[in-house]
């Protein structure tokens, strides 16, 4: 399988099932940061970033969001002062599929400090 960060979304019908539980387990094993949670019997991707202060977790939101809006996939994202917790899953499936784990891994690249999925920021 190539990186999550370079694979491409792939949308989703109504009859898109949800990745299996055995699926899933070894797709985390590639994001190591991110939890798998269960909220309302809906399984979904969390994780929460550590800032130095709220402009810089306000930055990140934003950065996610526009990644977020090219993609056309969008988390829930909760910004609060020196945090930001985002949550991938999929509301056409009810549960999680590939494109919640690409753009868990490209919300990594971006905490990371990189742009465009591996060159560096100036």
């Amino acid at each position: 399988m190539s990186a999550l960060i370079d694979q491409k979304i792939v949308m989703c019908n109504k009859d898109t099932p949800p990745l299996p539980r055995a699926e899933l387990k070894v797709l985390l094993q590639k994001l190591p940061a991110w939890e798998l949670i269960d909220a309302k019997g809906i399984a979904q991707l969390n994780r929460s970033y550590e800032f130095g202060n709220f402009s810089a977790a306000l930055l990140f939101t934003q950065q996610v969001g526009a990644l977020a809006q090219t993609a056309n996939h969008h988390p829930t994202l909760l910004t609060q002062w020196g945090k930001v917790t985002v949550c991938w899953w999929t509301h056409t499936c009810k549960g999680l599929h590939i494109n919640d784990f690409i753009m868990a891994a490209r919300c990594d690249v971006i905490f990371a400090g990189e742009t465009s999925f591996g060159q560096t920021q100036e």
